[in-house]
């Protein structure tokens, strides 16, 4: 049942040490670098210290698959799912419009002295 998963995988039976052996000797620990920005191939690089990490590390090593791929112009594999990843985000918040503030009303009244003479009446009342 597990070799049936591997039928069409290009990469079955090729050792990651396979991999990286033949890219460094393809590009070179310099380019390679520059084609994959990660640490152990552009700081004091060595095949075992990048088996140790693209062991540990999946994103890297789903990199150097593919460039070894492409240099090999073998097929392929399609995009992952990005479910994972969509799951992880957090829920698109609904914008709300929020009211907007109008002025108040302003009294019918004014503040100025009526034509009796009474100031702010509307408030005080009439005295």
């Amino acid at each position: 049942m597990h070799n049936m998963n591997q039928s069409n995988n290009p990469l079955h039976g090729i050792k990651l040490e396979t991999i990286i052996t033949y890219l460094v000797e393809k590009y070179g620990w310099e380019e390679l670098g520059e084609r994959i920005n990660i640490r152990c191939f552009t700081h004091d690089p060595s095949i075992k210290s990048s088996l140790r990490f693209l062991r540990k590390t999946e994103w890297a090593r789903d990199k150097v698959e593919y460039l070894y791929l492409r240099a090999n112009k073998l097929p392929l594999p399609p995009p992952k799912a990005e479910a994972s990843q969509t799951a992880k985000k957090p829920a698109a918040k609904i914008a709300t419009k929020k009211p907007t503030k109008t002025a108040p009303e302003k009294p019918a009244k004014s503040d100025k002295s009526s034509s009796d003479g009474t100031v702010n009446s509307h408030i005080w009342g009439n005295n």
